[in-house]
């Protein structure tokens, strides 16, 4: 892997083509710079009214063909894309931002996190202050975690190491980054675009685009 770049710039890892999250985007030089911004951009777009959005109840906004089950439970402030599926037993905790056409799934629970177009995350699933890319996809049971034991601070571990100066970070997944089912990130785990991760790993540190990860130490170029 060491010849391989470990991307971990928010340009380098998402295209954002979503109008209302591109300042998010845009502002953020590196990815984990958004999370403690998230929730007044949303109470800033729930202030001031989204076209084709209504307010599902007090601080939580959605867009059209939203689907959301009897069981689901959504806190505010919120905003959920248009198009997008919460299935039964979710639990959105507050400071959640979609993109269109995501599936928050069953038994799944997410907080303080941005999610843009069409992202999975289906089955048993913890989101915690993360970002996840287009199309990203979480395999049943994966979960991004966002507390070290020790709770100090979170040093991402790439070509350089990133003193973040925040105490919780979750998971960064790149457009279109694929994590198997039964997965742990550990806190500041960011994995490139187009790179997918095999089955019941736990990992830490940066993972470079257009690869895939067999185990922490066994990464190959995708062919």
């Amino acid at each position: 892997m060491a010849e391989l770049q470990k991307k971990v710039k928010t340009a380098e890892l998402f295209d954002c083509q979503t109008p209302y999250l591109k300042e998010l985007f845009d502002n953020a030089e590196y990815p984990w710079e958004m999370l403690p911004k998230i929730k007044a951009h949303i109470l800033a777009l729930i202030e001031q009214g989204m076209e084709g959005y209504t307010l599902l109840k007090e601080g939580v906004l959605i867009g059209k063909d939203v689907k959301i089950a009897p069981t689901a439970t959504i806190e505010g402030p919120t905003v959920i894309g248009s198009r997008t599926e919460i299935r039964p037993g979710a639990y959105i905790r507050g400071s959640v931002i979609t993109g269109e056409g995501c599936v928050i799934g069953n038994s799944s629970e997410l907080k303080n996190c941005v999610l843009l177009n069409t992202v999975q995350v289906p089955h048993y699933n913890y989101v915690g202050d993360s970002v996840l890319g287009n199309y990203a996809h979480m395999g049943a049971g994966s979960i991004c975690s966002n507390l070290k034991s020790d709770g100090k601070n979170i040093v991402v571990h790439g070509d350089v190491e990133y003193e973040t100066g925040l105490r919780k970070i979750g998971g960064i997944l790149g457009d279109h980054a694929d994590i198997g089912c039964g997965c742990v990130l550990n806190p500041g785990t960011v994995i490139g675009k187009n790179t997918s991760v095999y089955p019941l790993n736990a990992l830490r540190g940066v993972f470079p685009e257009g690869c895939i990860v067999k185990k922490i130490d066994d990464v190959v170029k995708r062919r």
